[in-house]
């Protein structure tokens, strides 16, 4: 071998060492837990407070009142709507709020039970569009239909619930 074949090689970096899976599990829990204390605990809590606040101020009846003709369609009391309010900005809020309602005796258990996919389609809105749609920087004209689609499959899974809760005997 000659002298510049022998330095090439010598100057070569070391393969890198593939990390264990120990190590790369570890790396994904850590990675997990920062986005849950950043991401989703924030809007989590910004649900909790919004939903506190309608309700301490009493604008929780005046939206059940508005909301009720809306929200009958499906078979749900009006103060429903505070559940699909409350999912926009995080999926776990929306159940949590369907989950106090229905301990306070605002809805029934099988109205809390329609809530739960339409808060699993369309929860995290908010949060989605920001980090998603603004960030990739889609065409401005498609962001509605962006937001439609998701409240139109929120809207669909109420009624494929109700229809399901029905045929069970589920009030």
């Amino acid at each position: 071998m000659s002298a510049e074949v022998k330095t090439a090689v010598a100057a070569q970096p070391a393969a890198a060492k593939k990390p264990s899976i120990v190590d790369t599990f570890l790396k994904g829990c850590a990675k997990g837990f920062k986005v849950g204390i950043e991401n989703i605990t924030p809007a989590m809590i910004l649900g909790y407070v919004l939903v506190y606040i309608l309700q301490e101020t009493g604008l929780m009846d005046l939206l059940g009142t508005i909301m009720s003709p809306v929200m009958g369609l499906f078979g749900l009391p009006g103060e429903a709507f505070a559940v699909l309010i409350s999912a926009f900005f995080a999926k776990a809020s929306g159940c949590a709020t369907a989950a106090s309602m229905y301990q306070a005796g605002t809805l029934t258990l099988g109205q809390a039970s329609m809530m739960l996919p339409a808060c699993i389609l369309m929860g995290t809105l908010i949060g989605h569009y920001a980090r998603i749609v603004l960030v990739t920087g889609s065409n401005k004209k498609w962001h509605p239909l962006l937001i439609g689609i998701c409240l139109l499959d929120a809207a669909i899974s109420l009624v494929i619930m109700r229809i399901i809760l029905a045929a069970m005997g589920v009030q």
